[in-house]
């Protein structure tokens, strides 16, 4: 009797405290009247009144009233409304309480009718799922004349030869061995150790996020320190290996490669080479006449200290006749050249005659950074062809005795797309950095910046521009590599179409010859109101195809794993600054939604060309961003010795700006997300009508759960989504560690498998010896908290069920 008064004393104390605050803030009340009714159930506790059962019987019906009303019949967002409450009426029905409240049990019986129907309620609402879609995306045979995707002849059927298995970024393979009737039966055929782990010199963001390529008889993959091996994808046997013994320590932001890229490059006569060079740029200096190739084929491999190495496609061996003796030294013409501020993450853009590359500038640590430029080498001999730096006014400038490239330009982190027919390669573009802050930017820097980039491949011209977040104060960059798709029209047209997925949940959808909207995004007002020295812009770009929140986050929204920090959550949501999305940073600090995470990740979509249809994982993750005015131990300028930040989160200084910045994910006081769940989906899309058909929770709480608890709440993912001709999707990416597999059509879950670590990668499929394989690199995420380790996973049917 003693612990059930000081239980129900003790919360009736933190929930009368707790609820009066949010109360004077604006939110519910509830919180403050259920805590005044415990206050009063304890003295009458206390004093041994049979009244208190129907006093708290009340109460639960008022709770359960309050819940439904708030949360409908969602079981995730009921739960933290009903885990407290109820289950202290339980205490009240057991003999050693009731037993010295009354002798009556007809007394018990309102109380006990109250818990019943909340065991009811929850019951029925476990069954149900108001966030779900249910729907079915067409089949060729719905589409009537099948597509062919214009990439068709950029790989053979069984190959995977670039980062999205062609430069159109579709993520798609033409197999059909593996099919929603037989995907059950998937086993892990191989696995493959690279050894390479986390070291104590690494940053916490050391991340395995690579998808491994294949061509003909190799598999070719780089690790977080940039190892590349070569495998025999048909048994995962080491055939090589090189180990470019890259330069770091643990300020660098990343550590991390996504892929590298393949080149056939046939032996040349020196007359060849320099009409080839010529022709390549006939306005940049031609480069000298190349030496018989000892590289007919090579593997681009970027380097996080700012190297491109070009090594044998066969043999490993470096080429000798790219650049510096095989590698390419990419700090040339960079205005500050330190490692760790520039880093190219991932695999870069390959033409006949050229290799692309942009890369990633450290985020939010100063104004004086490298620039982002965007550069075109010949693919042989590493000679600079073109070059594309956005925050210069003439931005193929290339650099000479007189002239860098521009400090903070706005770069390209992410792998491009390329369509070789119109021969133009699609740039997403991200922001000047610091992020955050945009009070000093030029009017060069904000041109190209957070949009779609097309630039003439053999000449760095720009072809057009689409902005998709204007002056942007949010980290709001195009993260993955656009999908080029040919879609049929009603009328029998094919329009050569990009689908670009944004930060903001919109997808942009665009001519890919001239870069006009095929989906409307009209101009919408946005939040006004920036901190001193800066400014909004009056509107941003939404476009009709789009996962973004339809209506604005409301403290009803606001979850926990108890009522407890979901009141807490409550309280943190009313002490921000938040007007929905685009809502500026402040210094009050402000709720961001969609978050700097982003509803889309590099992962970006995968595409079916022939069906027109495309799956997606949107991920939906609120953070804060906080501005932080310089003063005592917020100094304006680094320490001439100090080295990137080593973190994406947390406090970043942005030196050169009035302000630093706080950014963090919106969390509990436990960890977990204030915003209710999902996180995390699986959805589909009509390519033709581009509309979401079908939507999806996808993953369980069983790793991010003090029990391993499978409860399928929806959770985040880092990676993106491979689609196959066979009608089967495979994911991994999830905070939990399993590979899916899902029916195109309807998005149904069709099979599972335990990973050894968390799999933050795109996995990717291929055919050797008649075989179908599913390859996934399971080594972890840093920062996104999941298991680090080494592993290179391949799935195929058993060979007597291949059919």
């Amino acid at each position: 009797m003693i612990l059930t008064i000081l239980l129900f004393a003790l919360t009736g104390l933190f929930l009368t405290a707790g609820g009066a605050y949010l109360a004077v803030l604006g939110g519910s009340a509830f919180y403050l009247f259920s805590g005044v009714i415990l206050l009063v159930s304890t003295v009458m506790l206390f004093r041994r009144k049979s009244a208190v059962l129907w006093l708290y019987a009340a109460l639960v019906f008022a709770t359960l009233g309050w819940a439904v009303n708030e949360a409908g019949f969602d079981f995730w967002t009921l739960a933290p409304r009903l885990d407290i409450i109820p289950p202290l009426g339980l205490l009240l029905l057991l003999p050693f309480v009731s037993r010295k409240l009354t002798a009556s049990k007809v007394a018990l019986l309102p109380l006990a009718l109250s818990i019943l129907c909340t065991l009811g309620v929850a019951g029925y609402a476990i069954t149900q799922d108001p966030q779900d879609i249910a729907g079915s995306l067409p089949s060729v045979a719905q589409q009537g004349e099948p597509v062919t995707p214009g990439d068709t002849a950029e790989a053979a059927a069984g190959d995977w030869p670039a980062y999205g298995r062609t430069q159109f970024g579709d993520r798609f393979s033409p197999l059909t061995q593996i099919t929603p009737a037989n995907v059950k039966n998937l086993k892990v055929a191989w696995t493959f150790r690279t050894h390479d782990l986390k070291t104590a010199n690494d940053p916490g963001e050391i991340t395995d996020e690579v998808t491994p390529i294949k061509i003909r008889d190799t598999l070719y993959l780089c690790t977080p320190h940039q190892i590349l091996f070569a495998l025999d994808p048909a048994t995962g046997k080491q055939k090589w290996k090189f180990d470019p013994k890259i330069k770091y320590n643990p300020s660098f932001q990343h550590m991390t490669c996504r892929g590298v890229s393949y080149a056939e490059t046939p032996a040349v006569t020196p007359v060849a080479a320099e009409a080839d060079n010529t022709a390549a740029a006939t306005d940049a200096p031609a480069a000298p006449a190349a030496p018989a190739d000892d590289c007919t084929a090579r593997i681009f491999l970027p380097t996080n200290d700012g190297r491109l190495i070009a090594l044998n496609a066969d043999t490993g061996e470096l080429c000798h006749g790219f650049a510096n003796n095989g590698a390419l030294d990419l700090s040339d013409g960079m205005p500050m050249k330190r490692d760790g501020f520039y880093e190219p993450t991932s695999p870069p853009v390959v033409t006949k005659k050229a290799v692309i590359i942009s890369g990633a500038v450290t985020d939010n640590y100063s104004t004086h950074e490298p620039s982002g430029v965007t550069r075109a080498f010949d693919v042989r001999t590493g000679k600079l062809l073109w070059a594309f730096d956005a925050g210069n006014p003439d931005p193929n400038e290339l650099p000479s005795a007189t002239h860098q490239y521009v400090a903070n330009s706005p770069n390209s982190w992410i792998t491009a797309s390329y369509d070789a027919g119109l021969n133009q390669i699609y740039i997403p573009t991200g922001v000047a950095t610091p992020d955050i802050w945009g009070g000093n930017r030029t009017p060069q820097q904000e041109k190209y910046a957070s949009g779609i980039l097309a630039l003439d491949a053999d000449t760095g011209k720009q072809v057009w521009f689409y902005q998709t977040v204007h002056h942007d104060l949010w980290d709001m960059d195009i993260p993955s590599q656009p999908s080029l798709v040919d879609i049929r029209q009603k009328d029998g047209t094919v329009i050569p179409a990009l689908y670009a997925p944004a930060k903001t949940g919109n997808i942009f959808v665009l001519d890919r010859r001239n870069g006009n909207l095929i989906v409307p995004a009209p101009e919408t007002p946005v939040p006004q109101g920036a901190a001193p020295g800066d400014h909004v812009t009056p509107t941003q770009p939404y476009s009709q195809l789009t996962f973004r929140p339809k209506e604005r986050l409301k403290d009803s929204d606001m979850w926990g794993g108890t009522m407890f920090d979901q009141m807490v959550c409550r309280i943190m949501f009313k002490r921000l600054r938040y007007d929905g999305p685009f809502t500026p940073p402040s210094l009050q600090g402000s709720l961001i939604f969609p978050g700097n995470l982003g509803m889309f990740e590099w992962g970006g979509l995968a595409v079916d060309p022939v069906r027109q249809v495309a799956f997606a994982n949107p991920i939906a993750i609120p953070f804060v961003s906080t501005l932080i005015p310089r003063g005592p131990g917020n100094p304006a300028h680094p320490d001439p010795k100090a080295g990137p930040s080593g973190s994406e989160s947390g406090v970043q200084p942005q030196y050169g700006t009035p302000y630093g910045v706080d950014l963090h994910a919106f969390l509990s006081p436990l960890g977990i997300p204030c915003k209710q769940p999902g996180w995390g989906y699986v959805a589909g899309i009509d390519l033709k009508t581009n509309k979401i058909i079908w939507m999806h929770r996808n993953g369980t709480t069983y790793d991010s759960s003090p029990l391993p608890l499978p409860f399928k709440v929806g959770i985040p993912s880092l990676g993106g989504p491979l689609i196959t001709a066979g009608g089967v999707a495979f994911l991994t990416s999830t905070a939990d560690y399993y590979i899916r597999a899902y029916d195109v059509t309807t998005g149904k879950q069709l099979w599972q498998d335990r990973l050894p670590a968390g799999g933050q990668s795109t996995p990717m499929t291929y055919e050797t010896n008649g075989r179908q394989f599913v390859v996934s690199a399971d080594g972890g995420h840093g920062s996104f908290g999941t298991r680090l380790g080494d592993y290179i996973t391949a799935y195929a049917l058993p060979e007597k069920t291949q059919h």
